[in-house]
């Protein structure tokens, strides 16, 4: 898995996504910085069609004017963009964990599909070495033929399980290929521990966990981007001033003169009201998306912690009852099967008991490594506390 891991880092398009949207806010943060532009004019004045006009001399004018930003527009409009960088690397380590929870669930997918034809192969080389011993009974008069038949039904459907399995595996692999940047499995099986049994941490811990995620120390970014977005909107209302400085030449005269000016907008009919009740609004609005992301991650995470701890305690049932009790049941049922104590059904069912108890136990584990890589996706790191023996 840890292969995988690194492969589906190195190769995800949302990664490197992600990886623009950092760029792109970078150049924002960059651009806010900036200072407006100074403007540079030229004016001729007391022109005529025929040339200058009677009696007025050609005034030429170079002027160069430039625009003053007042209030702090400037700093709030650099304390927003580096909000909105702040929530973009938030961003991509929030997408950089979940790739990995779901690279993650599709690993185990495969490796659980892997361990469950095992477990079919395991059943099927059990029920093939049943049928020389019926073949014997029926031989000798002590069995139906029936038997035999009910014997090869039971491999049929069994191996039909497990060619119903094998396609779930090549859809696992599959699933898991394109997750980690190929179009097709170049990889033959998966290699994990299976049974290894972990134990989730307190629910109250990893909702503490929950709180110091990306998915939700975003957040922080997004309000502080969107409270400078507000002052931005409130300063928008008061007026900048545009200076000017120029030179004017007289062509009657070899007298030049220096020309200052000084304007700014008069601000009684737009205040801005509509942008800054639009800029609250989305202010505001940020805790009440904070709060429905920490209801649905904290959802996600129960949901996963129960299905943990059932699953742990459907294992520890399966392996001290239920396999150990099907396994002494059928070891009796085949040692007194050849001398007529027991009927060919029953050491169907006691094959069969023992099968479904294996299954059992692997769905479990499926469970189990699937509830665990959903909450280690959604915290940002281990949601184990401590770990069983692995079988």
């Amino acid at each position: 898995m840890p292969q995988a891991l690194q492969q589906a880092a190195s190769t995800s398009p949302r990664l490197s996504a992600a990886d623009r949207t950092i760029g792109m806010s970078d150049g924002r943060r960059e651009q806010a910085r900036a200072l407006p532009n100074p403007t540079l004019g030229f004016d001729v004045d007391n022109l005529a069609p025929g040339g200058a006009v009677p009696g007025q001399p050609v005034q030429t004018t170079l002027l160069l004017s430039q625009l003053i930003e007042l209030g702090g527009k400037r700093d709030a409009r650099v304390t927003a963009a580096l909000g909105d960088y702040d929530a973009a690397r938030l961003e991509r380590e929030a997408t950089r964990l979940e790739l990995f929870s779901e690279v993650t669930i599709a690993f185990v997918g495969a490796l659980a599909t892997q361990r469950r034809i095992a477990v079919l192969d395991r059943h099927v080389s059990a029920l093939e070495r049943l049928l020389p011993l019926m073949q014997r009974r029926v031989d000798a008069g002590a069995s139906s033929p029936a038997e035999v038949t009910r014997v090869q039904a039971a491999i049929g459907f069994t191996q039909l399980e497990r060619e119903r399995t094998r396609l779930a595996l090549a859809q696992s692999r599959r699933e898991l290929a394109i997750l980690i940047g190929t179009d097709a499995p170049d990889f033959a099986a998966v290699a994990g521990d299976f049974g290894r049994l972990s134990r989730p941490a307190p629910f109250d811990a990893i909702v503490k966990a929950i709180e110091a995620s990306p998915q939700l120390t975003r957040w922080t970014a997004v309000r502080a981007r969107r409270d400078a977005e507000l002052l931005s909107a409130r300063l928008k209302a008061v007026p900048d001033v545009t200076a000017s400085v120029g030179w004017r030449r007289y062509d009657d005269t070899p007298e030049n003169a220096l020309r200052l000016g000084l304007s700014m907008p008069i601000p009684v009919l737009d205040r801005n009201r509509g942008g800054i009740r639009e800029a609250q609004e989305s202010a505001r609005k940020t805790e009440a998306e904070r709060a429905i992301n920490r209801q649905t991650l904290i959802g996600i995470v129960g949901k996963a912690h129960d299905s943990a701890y059932s699953a742990l305690v459907q294992v520890d049932l399966l392996r001290r009852v239920v396999l150990p009790a099907a396994r002494r049941t059928l070891g009796t049922i085949e040692a007194g099967y050849d001398q007529g104590r027991f009927t060919a059904l029953e050491i169907l069912d006691a094959y069969q008991k023992v099968a479904d108890a294996e299954l059992m136990e692997h769905d479990a584990l499926a469970g189990l490594h699937i509830a665990l890589a959903t909450i280690e996706g959604l915290i940002g790191g281990p949601a184990v506390q401590a770990q069983a023996r692995s079988r």
